[in-house]
This record gives C-alpha cells, structure tokens and sequence, in this order.
C-alpha cells in the first residue's frame, strides 16, 4: 500500500509524554507502512492533564518535519489543533500512546492519553488510547505491533458510536487479549513530604496498589495475568438505569 495512494487511510498521532516519547516514536514506526501519518503531541510531557484545555493563554506550535508538530499545549489542546488547522483531511483515525505506564481504574481520569482519545470521538474521530502497564524497563515492541493490528481493524469495520477503545499492554505480556471492564479503585493514594531548601513543606502525589480488591474481569486482572487489555470506554456518562429511580428528587 502506497503511503500516499488514494485508497490510504490516514491515522492521527498523539500521546501525554511529549512529542520526542519512545513509546508514541516505535508506534509511528510500526505504523508507517499502513497508513499516511500526522504527529501533534505535546512539546514536552504532559502526563496526568487528564482532559484540560488551554483557555488562558494561546496555543503554538512548531513544525518539526513534514508530518510532526510539537504543541505547547495540552493533548486535549493537541487533537483540537490537529482536528481544526493543521491536518488537512480529516483523520480516518487517532490514537493515543504508547503511553509509558498503565491507564486502568480510576487513572482513566486523570489521563492525558485516554483524554486525547476522547476528544477525537467528541470530534466524531474513531480513537484508542494505548499505554503499557509497567514500571520496569520494557520495550514498546508487542504494544507497537498490537497497535497496527488494532488500527487496521477499526479502520477496516469502524467502532460502535459513542465508544473509546483503551488499550492496557502488560510487560512481559505473556499471552491472549481480554474485554475488559474499568477496574473499580483498588489503590490508596500516598503524599510523600519533604521540605525544600527554604523550609517548606512539599508532597509528591504517589499510589500504593491493594492486590487484594482486584475483580477477575477487569482491566487490572487481565494486565496481571499477562494479557492485553482492551476496555470499551463511553463518552456518554449519563446513568440512564437509574434515571426513573431519581425522578423523585426533582419532583
């Protein structure tokens, strides 16, 4: 397939950790055979912005090649500038990633990856997110070579409406791929204090996992077993079960 050819799909890049991230750099290279490519992505990393957006300062960018932008901005920020002004024809895909560390739980959030992602589908964009879940050293490898496979199917049979795809890579990934669920918050939030060289008081924000309170279908279960996650996320975050249940409480 041509690169350039009519019939070639063309796939939005961007991720939280920044344009230069070794993760988002392995998935443009796997990718770069399927599909004509554009990369927005943070000028530096912008890990947990979750879905902010700049209102009270402008936007720039710079161009760092041909098809790769570097944006003083959020990645929210990204994909709206992408989406608005710098890509030409609208992007038949996005995705976010590969993200350094996993996005599962209640970090879904807080996440810029799964942000990015969702600001694609608030544009009508099919998106993923796709992150690899390890705070070891790893290689983006099997998540780079899941992420074309991945692509290529949405690309090929599209994604129910209203619905992100959030991708979780364990390493080692040991085997399969699960649906999963969004696990339920199984960690306890850590501030870790020191005092700076004026003697003030300071706290880095840190997790601590509980093993013990993860449900066999859930994105946090699949990871551990080895297997990839893939957890179908919703832009609509309306409870509509219970919405009968609470008529009373505006009547």
């Amino acid at each position: 397939m041509a690169k350039d050819g009519v019939n070639t799909p063309h796939i939005l890049l961007t991720n939280d950790d920044g344009v230069h991230a070794e993760g988002l750099t392995a998935l443009e290279e796997a990718l770069q055979e399927h599909a004509a490519l554009t990369v927005v992505a943070p000028h530096l990393e912008r890990s947990a912005s979750s879905h902010a957006i700049s209102l009270q300062q402008p936007i720039r960018y710079e161009k760092i090649s041909e098809r790769k932008f570097a944006v003083e901005g959020t990645p929210a920020d990204c994909v709206i500038l992408a989406l608005n002004h710098i890509c030409k024809i609208e992007p038949d895909l996005v995705i976010a990633g590969i993200n350094r560390g996993g996005n599962m739980g209640e970090n879904i959030f807080y996440s810029g990856t799964v942000a990015a992602a969702f600001e694609a589908l608030l544009n009508r964009v099919p998106a993923f997110a796709i992150s690899v879940a390890s705070r070891e050293e790893f290689h983006y490898d099997v998540a780079a070579t899941f992420g074309v496979q991945l692509a290529l199917k949405i690309l090929r049979g599209g994604l129910p409406k209203g619905i992100v795809l959030n991708v979780n890579v364990p390493a080692p990934w040991r085997n399969g791929v699960r649906l999963t669920r969004q696990s339920r918050k199984i960690t306890k939030n850590l501030l870790v204090e020191g005092i700076d060289p004026r003697g003030r008081n300071y706290y880095w924000l840190h997790e601590q996992l509980d093993l013990s309170r993860i449900e066999p279908d859930t994105d946090y279960a699949a990871v551990r077993a080895g297997t990839i996650s893939v957890t179908p996320l919703q832009i609509d975050r309306t409870e509509h079960n219970v919405v009968r249940e609470l008529a009373g409480l505006i009547e």
